[in-house]
């Protein structure tokens, strides 16, 4: 269930650290412990990798590229690519670790917090929606924008918040189209997924896998294989719809959801929580 979770709301707009909080905090589910975390994370990373290959070929090339110094002008564009991921993700790495250093990730598991920040954010997401321009692409970023992205990126760390839907909201703001929104975002995902999966890596390494839901290499295998169909799933998806359908469903989703689960707050069911 979590590998699946994970794999369908990594990138879309409404939060997948709300999605896999959530069931261990409403349905009382153990730790999974830090090997499904570490798989869950390539599952993902996998689907991404290999939906937008063309793009990561051209960002691993326009690193090779920015070494050089002086790129050649017909690989200018991929250089750029490299680069604005480059400037977008320090922000959230230098954030979340920081986080993890003081205690503060932890703290702001809160149901109350998800709740919040999944219908605070899913309204300024359609808002940015409905007033952006749709006439940018990738190639027309500046570092300005790649700079403001990578800042709003940080906000992801609240739960609730959603990592693509605050990218795609800040990158709209810019007048992105929105598959060109979409497509920054889920590019920016693959340092901050690696930075993940190498931070359950190390907790593997230094813990072992001791959670209280352990699992063997078999288990995380699946998971992997799970992560990575249903991400790809709701990439392919995703991407077909999004100049058709808009943010609107997601915005509802994220109302609905954050409204259900005030609800339950506020009956008692966040007590014990």
């Amino acid at each position: 269930m979590l590998a699946i979770i994970q794999g369908i709301t990594e990138f879309l707009p409404i939060s997948s650290s709300a999605h896999l909080i959530l069931p261990a905090q409403v349905f009382g589910w153990p730790d999974q412990g830090p090997l499904i975390d570490l798989m869950a994370h390539l599952g993902s990373l996998g689907a991404v990798v290999l939906y937008y290959k063309t793009d990561v070929r051209r960002m691993v090339a326009g690193g090779f590229d920015l070494l050089s110094f002086k790129p050649e002008r017909q690989n200018r564009k991929r250089a750029q690519l490299a680069l604005f991921i480059l400037i977008a993700t320090p922000p959230a790495l230098i954030v979340g670790f920081a986080m993890n250093m003081i205690g503060w990730a932890e703290a702001v598991r809160s149901p109350a917090i998800i709740a919040w920040a999944m219908i605070g954010f899913g309204i300024i997401l359609w808002l940015a929606d409905i007033w952006g321009k749709r006439v940018k692409t990738i190639e027309a970023m500046d570092w300005k924008a790649a700079v403001i992205i990578g800042f709003a990126q940080v906000l992801a760390f609240i739960p609730g918040t959603s990592r693509s839907g605050i990218t795609m909201t800040a990158a709209r703001g810019f007048g992105f189209t929105r598959s060109e929104s979409a497509r920054f975002s889920m590019l920016l995902a693959i340092p901050i997924i690696l930075s993940g999966g190498a931070y359950a890596a190390l907790k593997l390494a230094q813990d072992g896998n001791n959670g209280e839901g352990s699992a063997s290499i078999g288990d995380g295998l699946i998971v992997a294989g799970l992560s990575f169909i249903a991400a790809y799933f709701a990439i392919t998806i995703f991407m077909k719809l999004i100049e058709r359908i808009s943010f609107l469903p997601f915005m509802l989703y994220r109302l609905a959801l954050g409204g259900a689960l005030l609800w339950w707050i506020y009956q008692g069911g966040g007590a014990g929580a």
